[in-house]
C-alpha cells in the first residue's frame, strides 16, 4: 500500500516536471532580448522532437536518465517552438521604409469599433496595399484610428459613413511600427500589439486625393456585425450613455464603453472583474454555469442515465463559456481561458484522478502551446488562480445535511459566503502584483455584486437581445448598484494602494496567499500571513540625503518629470492631454506615482500654460496629494482654483530639500506681462544635489530667452543634464546656450515620429557636435537617474524581442 503510494506521488510529481520544463522553456524564451538571426530555433525544435523520438522508443537507459531526457527536451521544444513563432511574427511587423508614407489599404474591419470622443479605432484586415500605385508589403492585421479634428492628418467630421463591423473599405493611410510609451511598471503596449498579431498602427488620412471609400457592407465577421447591432440596440433603448455602457460591456464585451467614472468606481470596490466579459469572468461564467446544468440534469433519470451528471456539468460549462467568449469577440484573453477551461473539463471527463494543481498544470500547457504569450498576461494567471480557488472552495465545502428549504438556503448562503472569502483572499496578492491595489471593501461589495450581475443583471442584458423592454429593466438594477458601490467607495481607506514590490517579495506575497487558501494547518496559514507582509507593505528605497532620483518619463508629446529627495518630490510638468477623457495624468503619472509609493506631491511646477505641460495637472490636484503649486500660469486658470496653494515662479526663487539644492532661473518677475508668448514664461529649475549631476529643466525656452539667460547668469547655467529645451524644436538650443550650459547628457521629451518634427535634425547636429550624449524618450524611454549611479534608459533595461 505505502509503495503504491509512494510510486503515485512520485509519478505526480514527474508529470508536474513535465508541465515545469514546458511552461519553463517558454518563460525562457520570453526573456531573450533579441531573437536568434538565423535558424537556430527551427534546429532546436528538431532536436528536441529527435530526443523525444528516441525516448519513446524506450532506448535501454536507467529511468532516471530517460526522465531527464524527457525534460530537457520538452523544455528545449518549448523554447524552440516559442522562438520560431516569435520569427514569423516579427517578419509581418510593417517595415520601416514605409512609416509616415500615404498607403491605399483595401481590406474589412475585422472587429468591433471602439467609438469615443476623438473618433473611432478598430483593427482592419489587409486585403491589398499600394503606394503611389504599386503593391506593397503590409501586415496583415493593423489598427487604425479615424480621428475627429484633433490630428491634422484625419478627417476633421470623422467618418461620412457610420464604420462597422464587416465592412469594406479603401483608406488611404499612414502606418507605424507598434510602438508605446515606455515607463517603469507601465502597461506594455507593444506586447499587447504583439501578443495580437497587430503589425502596425496608423491613422486615415483625408488629404486632397485620398481615397475613402465604402466598397461594401456585411461581407465579413457575422458574430462581430451581430455584437455590433446588439451595441447599438442596448444604446437606442437605454438613454444613459453611462448605464447603456455597462449593458453592453456585459453583453458584447465593449470594455470601451464603460465610461472612466464607471470604471474608476468598479475598481475602488473590486468588482471590475465583473463588470466585462474577461478571462476571470468567463471562468465565473462557466463555473456557475456548470452548476446550474449539474442541479438540474439530476431531475431527469433519462439523462442521467445517459451521461452522469458532472460530466454534463463540465461539458456544458465550457460550451457556455465558449458561447459568452464568442459573444465577446472571441479575443486572445477569452480564446485562452476557454482553452484551459476546456482542459479541465477533458481531464475530469476521462476519469484521471488528477490532483488539482495536476489538472491546472496541463490546462496552462495546452493554453501556452496555443498561446505563448500569455504567460505574460495578468488574465492567464487571474483566470488560473480563479480555478484552482474555485476548485478549493468546492473541495472545502462541507457536504449538504438533509432539511428543509431554510436549511438549504443557509448551506447555500454558508457556501457563498465560504467561496467568495477564498476567491477575495486567493486573488488579493495577484491583484496587488498586477494592479498595486485591493480594494478593502471588495468582500462586502463582491457580496451584493456577484449575486445582482450573475443572476439579475447579465441574464436580463442576454435576453434583452430578444426582448429589448428588459435592457430597461437590467438599467435599472445597474442604476441600484452602482448607487450602492458609490456609497461603499465613500468609506475611509477604501482602496488599499501599494508600491510595486520587488521580485522577492513578491515570491514571498504569492505563497504566503496560497499557504492562506489551501487546506492546511495553523501554523502553516499563520507562516503564510506573515510571508504577505514583503508585498502588502514594501519597502520604498529613497535617495541619500544630499542625492537625487530624476525620473525623466516617457510621456509622448510633452514634459514630465519627477525629482525625488529623501523626504520630497517636485513634478516637473505633467504631460499632455488628448481629449478631455483621455490625458498623461491619468494615462501614466497617476499608475507611475502609485506603483512607486509616491503619495503626495511636494511642489507642482508647471513650467508655462501649454496643454503638453500641464495636460495631466488637473488629474494630479484632484488627487488630493499636492502640497503646493508653482507655474507662470496666468491669473484666473482654472489650474489655480483648486485650493492648492499656488505661487508665481519667478527667478531667484530657491529653496532646500535634503541637501539638495533647487534654484530658479527664469521668468524674471517683469517679464510676466499680459500677451506674452507662454514659452517665453517658462519656468526654468536647476538642481544640484550635493552628489550626483546637476540638471537643468528648461521647459519650452526659446532663443530670446536663453540668450537672456547666457549675458545674466553666464557659466553659472552649467549642468551636466540638460532637458532639451521645446523638444528639440527649431526655435531652441542655441549655440550660445549650449557653451553656456555644457551637458554631458541631453534629454528630448518627443512623441514617436512627431508631426511637428521634433528634434530637428539641425538642432541635433549641434548636440552631436558638442560630444553631447542625446537620450530621446521615443528610443530611452523613461530615463532614471538616481544619486551618482549610472543613468539607466527604461527601454534598454527591460528590453525583450517584441520591443521596438
Amino acid at each position: 500500500m505505502q509503495r503504491a503510494l509512494l510510486s503515485g506521488l512520485l509519478s505526480g510529481l514527474f508529470s508536474a516536471g513535465l508541465a515545469a520544463a514546458w511552461l519553463g522553456g517558454v518563460a525562457l524564451q520570453m526573456q531573450q532580448r533579441a531573437l536568434w538571426p538565423g535558424v537556430e530555433y527551427k534546429w532546436l525544435c528538431l532536436v528536441a522532437l529527435a530526443l523525444l523520438g528516441l525516448l519513446w522508443v524506450r532506448l535501454p537507459v536507467p529511468l532516471a536518465w530517460r526522465r531527464c531526457g524527457l525534460l530537457l527536451a520538452l523544455c528545449m521544444l518549448a523554447f524552440g517552438s516559442t522562438g520560431w513563432r516569435a520569427e514569423a511574427r516579427l517578419a509581418q511587423r510593417l517595415s520601416p521604409q514605409l512609416e509616415g508614407r500615404d498607403l491605399v489599404l483595401t481590406g474589412v474591419v475585422a472587429q468591433l469599433p471602439v467609438q469615443g470622443e476623438q473618433g473611432v479605432r478598430f483593427e482592419f484586415e489587409v486585403e491589398q496595399a499600394l503606394h503611389a500605385g504599386q503593391p506593397v508589403n503590409v501586415p496583415p492585421r493593423v489598427v487604425l484610428g479615424w480621428a475627429r479634428g484633433f490630428d491634422g492628418e484625419a478627417l476633421l467630421s470623422g467618418p461620412e459613413l457610420e464604420l462597422r463591423a464587416g465592412q469594406r473599405w479603401k483608406l488611404t493611410v499612414r502606418l507605424r511600427q507598434p510602438h508605446g510609451l515606455f515607463n517603469p511598471h507601465g502597461f506594455d503596449l507593444e506586447l499587447w500589439l504583439f501578443e495580437r498579431g497587430l503589425g502596425a498602427s496608423g491613422s486615415v488620412r483625408a488629404t486632397a486625393g485620398a481615397e475613402l471609400v465604402l466598397l461594401a457592407s456585411e461581407v465579413a465577421h457575422p458574430v462581430e456585425r451581430w455584437r455590433q447591432s446588439i451595441r447599438d440596440a442596448i444604446a437606442l433603448h437605454v438613454q444613459d450613455p453611462a448605464l447603456a455602457g455597462v449593458l453592453a460591456a456585459l453583453a458584447v464585451g465593449d470594455q470601451a464603453a464603460i465610461e472612466r467614472a464607471e470604471w474608476d468606481l468598479f475598481r475602488a470596490t473590486g468588482v471590475a472583474h465583473l463588470m466585462s466579459i474577461s478571462g476571470l469572468h468567463i471562468t465565473m461564467f462557466a463555473w456557475l454555469a456548470a452548476a446550474l446544468i449539474g442541479r438540474l440534469w439530476r431531475f431527469s433519470p433519462r439523462a442521467l442515465l445517459a451521461v452522469p451528471a458532472p460530466q454534463a456539468a463540465r461539458i456544458g460549462g465550457v460550451l457556455a463559456a465558449a458561447a459568452y467568449a464568442l459573444l465577446a469577440g472571441w479575443g486572445v484573453p477569452a480564446q485562452r481561458t476557454v482553452w484551459m477551461l476546456a482542459t479541465v473539463a477533458l481531464l475530469r471527463s476521462r476519469g484521471s484522478r488528477w490532483p488539482p494543481v495536476l489538472v491546472l498544470l496541463a490546462a496552462a500547457v495546452v493554453v501556452t502551446a496555443i498561446d505563448p504569450w500569455a504567460l505574460l498576461q495578468p488574465g492567464f494567471w487571474l483566470s488560473f488562480a480563479a480555478v484552482g480557488l474555485l476548485q478549493a472552495a468546492d473541495h472545502a465545502a462541507a457536504p449538504s445535511a438533509p432539511g428543509g428549504w431554510w436549511s438549504r438556503a443557509g448551506q447555500i448562503l454558508k457556501a457563498g459566503l465560504r467561496t467568495q472569502l477564498i476567491a477575495s483572499a486567493g486573488l488579493a496578492p495577484l491583484s496587488l502584483v498586477f494592479f498595486h491595489q485591493i480594494s478593502l471593501i471588495g468582500f462586502v461589495a463582491n457580496l451584493v455584486a456577484i449575486p445582482v450581475v450573475t443572476l439579475l443583471i447579465t441574464p436580463l442584458t442576454l435576453l434583452g437581445t430578444l426582448l429589448p423592454p428588459l435592457w430597461a429593466l437590467a438599467a435599472l438594477v445597474t442604476k441600484g448598484l452602482t448607487l450602492l458601490l458609490a456609497t461603499l467607495a465613500q468609506v475611509p481607506w477604501a482602496v488599499w494602494a501599494v508600491p510595486a514590490a520587488p521580485a522577492w517579495g513578491v515570491a514571498c506575497g504569492l505563497l504566503g496567499g496560497a499557504l492562506l487558501v489551501l487546506p492546511l494547518p495553523r501554523h502553516l496559514r499563520a507562516a503564510g500571513a506573515a510571508l504577505l507582509l514583503p508585498l502588502f507593505a514594501p519597502h520604498v528605497p529613497r535617495p541619500a540625503a544630499g542625492q537625487a532620483e530624476v525620473v525623466v518619463v516617457d510621456i509622448g508629446q510633452g514634459t514630465a518629470v519627477l525629482v525625488r529627495t529623501r523626504e520630497h518630490l517636485l513634478v516637473y510638468d505633467s504631460g499632455p492631454r488628448s481629449s478631455p477623457q483621455s490625458h498623461a495624468g491619468s494615462r501614466v503619472l497617476l499608475p507611475l506615482l502609485q506603483a512607486r509609493g509616491e503619495r503626495r506631491i511636494d511642489l507642482l511646477m508647471l513650467s508655462h500654460r501649454d496643454s503638453d505641460h500641464t495636460g495631466g495637472a488637473a488629474a494630479l490636484l484632484a488627487r488630493g496629494s499636492v502640497r503646493a503649486l508653482s507655474s507662470s500660469l496666468e491669473p484666473g486658470h482654472p489650474l489655480l482654483a483648486t485650493g492648492v496653494p499656488h505661487t508665481r515662479c519667478d527667478a531667484g526663487q530657491a529653496w532646500a530639500w535634503d541637501g539638495v539644492h533647487f534654484e530658479l532661473l527664469h521668468p524674471r518677475a517683469d517679464e510676466h506681462r499680459t500677451g506674452a508668448k507662454p514659452n517665453t514664461l517658462s519656468c526654468v529649475l536647476r538642481i544640484q544635489p550635493s552628489a550626483g549631476p546637476s540638471v537643468l529643466l528648461t521647459g519650452d525656452l526659446e532663443a530670446a530667452q536663453e540668450l537672456g539667460l547666457v549675458n545674466s547668469l553666464g557659466a553659472a547655467l552649467r549642468s551636466e543634464v540638460l532637458l532639451v529645451p521645446h523638444h528639440g524644436s527649431k526655435t531652441s538650443s542655441t549655440p550660445e546656450f549650449l557653451a553656456a550650459v555644457a551637458p554631458h547628457t541631453a534629454l528630448v521629451q518627443a512623441a514617436y515620429r512627431s508631426r511637428y518634427g521634433h528634434p530637428a535634425p539641425e538642432v541635433m547636429a549641434r548636440y552631436a557636435g558638442r560630444g553631447v550624449t542625446v537620450q530621446r524618450s521615443d528610443a530611452c524611454g523613461a530615463w532614471v537617474q538616481w544619486g551618482t549611479q549610472a543613468a539607466q534608459c527604461e527601454r534598454e533595461r527591460r528590453r525583450r524581442y517584441w520591443h521596438h
